[in-house]
């Protein structure tokens, strides 16, 4: 599956380089991990953010917001925000900083 490269530019340039952050094929995407763990991904032109569940409802209210289901299931704390939703830096930068600040809140991956 591919992703736009053009969203995973813009995620890259509002991370500022942000030398904490690694990037891992996943999903049939690409994820933006900090510690291990995902923050936000790029799914064909769809941001994967990781909202965690005190935030879900409020995300899927939001336009342009959908449950992330890859499985067929709902996946609880994580929502896909369409092309619409992301078209501003503004918009874009508020899907970072949620995804960032619940992603803060877990411990570090630990290696295996």
């Amino acid at each position: 599956m591919a992703y736009d490269e053009g969203l995973a530019q813009r995620i890259r340039a509002a991370l500022g380089g942000d030398a904490a952050f690694t990037e891992k094929k996943m999903f049939g995407g690409i994820a933006f991990l900090r510690d291990g763990l995902m923050v936000v991904g790029v799914s064909n032109d769809s941001l994967m953010a990781r909202v965690g569940k005190e935030n879900h409802a409020d995300s899927l209210r939001r336009p342009h917001v959908r449950e992330m289901d890859f499985t067929g299931r709902p996946m609880q704390g994580y929502v896909f925000v369409a092309a619409k939703g992301i078209e501003t830096a503004a918009q874009l930068r508020f899907w970072l900083a949620r995804a960032e600040q619940f992603v803060a809140t877990l411990p570090p991956k630990s290696s295996p």
